[in-house]
């Protein structure tokens, strides 16, 4: 078993314990922005994991799903960070 091999099975239940732990502090998270940074965590452990799924499919047409999915929690982030100004200036 080559390195790259031991290294993505290490990965992937790496990746999928993270977002277990990070559906936990969508559901439980004490406040909305909590939430918020859970969720945009999640997107970015989905890239991970479409990262890691590129690799043991030997694929790199799987890529552009992790960049769509990066364009849109970018876009959520900055949309939320948006509703946070107009909230607190009221």
């Amino acid at each position: 078993m080559s390195f790259v091999e031991m290294a993505i099975f290490v990965s992937i239940p790496i990746i999928i314990a993270s977002m277990l732990l990070m559906l936990y502090r969508v559901a439980v998270g004490p406040s909305l922005e909590d939430r918020v940074v859970a969720l945009d965590l999640i997107a970015t452990t989905a890239i991970g994991f479409v990262a890691v799924y590129s690799i043991i499919s030997n694929s790199t047409t799987v890529l552009d799903v992790g960049i769509i999915i990066a364009m849109l929690a970018f876009l959520g982030t900055t949309a939320f960070a948006y509703y946070l100004e107009r909230r607190s200036k009221t």
